[in-house]
């Protein structure tokens, strides 16, 4: 599992010097200068449609893989600064809406005591997956998350005061059922039917595993927004593994649950309500119910119509996606035809451009510029002329 990670071109000299430190308290921050993923995340009017990446800080970058040479994954995702970094990167080159922190969601499942190791050529390995019920008294039961997570809520804040308000700074966290599966897999799989097998053999103990996370996945939200993170995104990467049935079991009570709690705990926290958004790969059949799961903003991968999943969510949340992250192979200029039927599509309000699922390390970066710049050239058109 890649990380997740993010931001804009010029204005960098502070930007890459500010990353130095080991990060400020989370006061005092910048002044936020472009606030239009914000105000579309909260269904508020922009002058042209916001746009980032998944995977925006990643190995399709020259400069990620110069950072990153030598150095183990994980290691490099606890040390905030080159986390700080590697999320400023793609912002020196491209004009992006908002920065992602660069960081990955099996660090979750690190902070409930397993191992987990990047192996080259194979991704993210647990040595000691969860293979029988018992072993789920080997986790974590009380998790500290500044205690266990604190060098990534480092990271945010040292991040937000190196954007220098460029951009607003973009949280994560994978969702229970997608740690779940990762955690009993003990890696990537085609058909998860090692997790899957759990849900079906085992449900009380997927019940008790998946409250676990999502209680750690909540405090550890909370967490970057105390540091300084300003919307948050849930990836469940797996939701596709799983029919209407299952999901509506075993994710999205979770999704739901982390939604709510998060809220909860920042109201009696009294920090910012930040937007929240659900990003449920392929699970098409849940839409309406991810609507209205909380989250002010719903992620679609590329295999749905826009129009339809518009139909099916109301006019009551933003979108974001959904072009097909492969059409970034294309010529520029079908990058930018593309870029248009999307837009046309969606509509421009209400909408966070963005890819179908991440950006893939063999990318151009000359087609991720053309697809940022055609989002900004055309939405603005369309908002001018209609």
């Amino acid at each position: 599992m890649a990380a997740y990670g993010g931001v804009r071109a010029g204005q960098d000299g502070g930007a890459r010097s500010a990353c130095g430190g080991e990060g400020s308290r989370p006061k005092g921050f910048p002044k936020l200068k472009n606030d239009t993923f914000l105000r579309a995340a909260r269904g508020e009017d922009t002058e042209h449609t916001p746009v980032w990446c998944m995977r925006q800080a990643g190995r399709y970058l020259p400069e990620f893989r110069e950072t990153r040479a030598a150095q183990d994954f994980f290691d490099t995702c606890r040390s905030p600064k080159l986390c700080c970094e590697l999320t400023l990167q793609p912002l020196r080159r491209f004009p992006l809406d908002a920065a992602i922190i660069f960081s990955d969601i099996l660090v979750v499942p690190q902070a409930l005591g397993m191992e987990v190791v990047m192996v080259p050529g194979k991704g993210p390995t647990f040595p000691e997956p969860l293979k029988e019920v018992e072993d789920l008294l080997k986790l974590r039961q009380k998790v500290d998350v500044t205690a266990e997570l604190g060098y990534v809520f480092q990271a945010v804040t040292l991040t937000r005061h190196s954007l220098e308000g460029k951009v607003p700074l973009i949280g994560f966290s994978g969702a229970p059922w997608t740690l779940m599966s990762y955690m009993v897999e003990g890696g990537g799989s085609t058909t998860m039917a090692k997790a899957k097998s759990w849900l079906y053999r085992h449900p009380e103990a997927s019940h008790r595993l998946l409250r676990l996370l999502t209680d750690v996945v909540t405090d550890y939200l909370v967490g970057q927004v105390a540091a300084g993170a300003q919307a948050l995104q849930l990836f469940e990467s797996h939701a596709g593994h799983l029919g209407p049935e299952q999901f509506r079991e075993f994710a999205l009570p979770y999704i739901r649950d982390i939604a709510r709690d998060v809220k909860s705990k920042l109201k009696a926290e009294a920090l910012p309500l930040v937007p929240m958004i659900v990003f449920a790969k392929d699970a098409h059949y849940a839409l309406r119910d991810l609507a209205q799961a909380g989250y002010e903003v719903v992620g679609l991968d590329w295999t749905i119509q826009p129009q339809e999943a518009r139909a099916q969510v109301g006019k009551g949340v933003t979108l974001q996606g959904n072009l097909d992250p492969c059409a970034l192979y294309a010529p520029k200029e079908k990058i930018g035809e593309l870029v248009k039927k999307m837009l046309e599509s969606f509509g421009t309000q209400r909408y966070i451009a963005n890819l179908g699922h991440g950006l893939y390390p063999d990318m151009d970066p000359e087609h991720v510029a053309a697809f940022v710049e055609a989002v900004h050239a055309h939405s603005r058109h369309i908002n001018k002329h209609g």
